[in-house]
Protein backbone atom coordinates (compact mmCIF):
# COMPACT_ATOMS: atom_id res chain seq x y z
CA UNK A 1 0.00 0.00 0.00
CA UNK A 2 2.67 2.51 1.12
CA UNK A 3 4.41 1.70 -2.57
CA UNK A 4 0.99 2.56 -4.28
CA UNK A 5 0.86 6.15 -2.14
CA UNK A 6 4.64 6.69 -3.05
CA UNK A 7 4.78 6.11 -6.78
CA UNK A 8 1.08 8.44 -6.74
CA UNK A 9 2.97 11.15 -5.14
CA UNK A 10 6.31 10.73 -7.62
CA UNK A 11 3.44 10.65 -10.12
CA UNK A 12 2.31 14.02 -9.16
CA UNK A 13 5.92 16.04 -8.64
CA UNK A 14 6.39 14.91 -12.34
CA UNK A 15 3.12 15.92 -13.54
CA UNK A 16 3.04 19.07 -15.81
CA UNK A 17 -0.18 20.26 -15.03
CA UNK A 18 0.50 20.24 -10.89
CA UNK A 19 3.89 21.88 -11.94
CA UNK A 20 1.58 24.83 -13.64
CA UNK A 21 -0.83 24.72 -10.77
CA UNK A 22 1.88 25.68 -8.53
CA UNK A 23 3.15 28.51 -10.36
CA UNK A 24 -0.05 29.58 -10.94
CA UNK A 25 -0.99 29.54 -7.33
CA UNK A 26 2.50 31.28 -6.70
CA UNK A 27 2.12 34.51 -8.57
CA UNK A 28 -1.64 34.76 -6.77
CA UNK A 29 -0.20 34.51 -3.48
CA UNK A 30 2.83 36.92 -4.22
CA UNK A 31 0.44 39.20 -5.61
CA UNK A 32 -1.31 39.66 -2.38
CA UNK A 33 1.55 39.73 -0.10
CA UNK A 34 3.71 41.77 -2.08
CA UNK A 35 2.31 44.83 -2.89
CA UNK A 36 4.87 46.12 -5.17
CA UNK A 37 5.06 43.23 -7.38
CA UNK A 38 5.94 44.47 -10.55
CA UNK A 39 2.63 42.98 -12.73
CA UNK A 40 -0.95 44.20 -12.40
CA UNK A 41 -3.96 42.62 -10.83
CA UNK A 42 -5.21 42.32 -14.83
CA UNK A 43 -1.48 40.85 -16.10
CA UNK A 44 -1.89 38.40 -13.29
CA UNK A 45 -4.99 37.10 -14.43
CA UNK A 46 -3.61 36.30 -17.79
CA UNK A 47 -1.19 34.55 -16.80
CA UNK A 48 -3.48 32.36 -14.77
CA UNK A 49 -5.84 31.74 -17.94
CA UNK A 50 -2.42 31.23 -19.65
CA UNK A 51 -1.36 28.64 -17.33
CA UNK A 52 -5.27 26.82 -17.04
CA UNK A 53 -5.24 26.36 -20.83
CA UNK A 54 -1.78 24.91 -20.71
CA UNK A 55 -3.50 22.57 -17.95
CA UNK A 56 -6.69 22.07 -19.72
CA UNK A 57 -4.44 21.41 -23.26
CA UNK A 58 -2.44 19.11 -21.14
CA UNK A 59 -5.00 17.11 -19.90
CA UNK A 60 -6.79 16.52 -22.96
CA UNK A 61 -3.45 15.47 -24.74
CA UNK A 62 -3.06 12.97 -21.55
CA UNK A 63 -6.44 11.60 -22.21
CA UNK A 64 -5.98 10.58 -25.57
CA UNK A 65 -2.63 8.96 -24.82
CA UNK A 66 -4.57 7.12 -21.72
CA UNK A 67 -2.83 8.67 -19.15
CA UNK A 68 -3.58 9.77 -16.00
CA UNK A 69 -6.59 9.52 -13.66
CA UNK A 70 -7.47 6.45 -11.58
Amino acid sequence: METKSYSKLLGLLRSRKFWAAVIGTVFVVIKELVPTFPLDAEEVTNIIYVLTAYILGTAIEDGGRGIGGD
